[in-house]
């Protein structure tokens, strides 16, 4: 392994990673505040704060471990997921959507605010590449968690919107696989299916749509 590009790699992504699962957590706990939940803000994750999301070992050893045992090959990672009591939302079926619709959102808009960054080092001639390759791992990093959260299977977002959107009956059977959805969905990523099938499908269109978004932007230094 080595630990000069190792050092580097942590270098580029540490205050990506940093901005992404701080303001996806926070955009949670926002949301659960706004429609009517107070768990979050009682507990003090409604914040900002980096501290107050993340996890030891999810955040910090996990990730490590894993990119010594795969030399880099395979990167996952969490934090401390907000509390949302669903039942203290106002229209619970309905508000579930747009509390767990917030972290990726959130993450979605920074790729674009890193995607404006990187065209702005490069249209102002920034000729130091940390920062170039910084806003380009923050646009990676982003498009990661906004495509793998919205993945349709409970207890990440896309599963609780799935259950939000499904009429009751079939919502209760989806939610049902909360307890075992992570193993689930781990089996799934090493077995390559979300990979091939969903995250890269879905951050190529990602892609697509922050490279429309800032065309306007990027045409000015063109």
């Amino acid at each position: 392994m080595d630990i000069a590009h190792l050092i580097q790699t942590v270098a580029l992504y540490a205050l990506p990673v940093l901005f992404a699962i701080t303001i996806h957590e926070a955009a949670h706990g926002y949301a659960a505040l706004h429609f009517g939940d107070r768990t979050a803000f009682v507990l003090g994750r409604v914040s900002l704060n980096p501290l107050k999301h993340i996890d030891p070992m999810g955040t910090i050893l996990m990730p490590l471990l894993l990119y010594f045992a795969t030399s880099g090959t395979f990167l996952f990672g969490y934090a401390k997921p907000v509390p949302v009591r669903f039942g203290s939302l106002r229209n619970p079926k309905r508000d579930m959507i747009w509390v767990a619709l917030a972290g990726p959102a959130s993450n979605f808009l920074q790729a674009v605010l890193w995607a404006i960054l990187f065209v702005l080092l490069q249209g102002l001639g920034a000729h130091e590449r940390f920062f170039l390759e910084m806003a380009d791992a923050g646009i990676k990093v982003n498009l990661v968690m906004w495509a793998f959260n919205l993945f349709p299977l409970p207890p990440l977002d896309g599963g609780r919107i799935l259950v939000g959107l499904l009429p009751h009956r079939q919502a209760e059977r989806v939610s049902r696989i909360e307890p075992w959805g992570f193993f689930i969905v781990m089996g799934l990523v090493i077995a390559g299916v979300v990979g091939s099938w969903w995250l890269h499908p879905l951050m190529r269109v990602g892609l697509f749509m922050i490279n429309l978004l800032i065309s306007p932007l990027a045409s000015l230094f063109s």
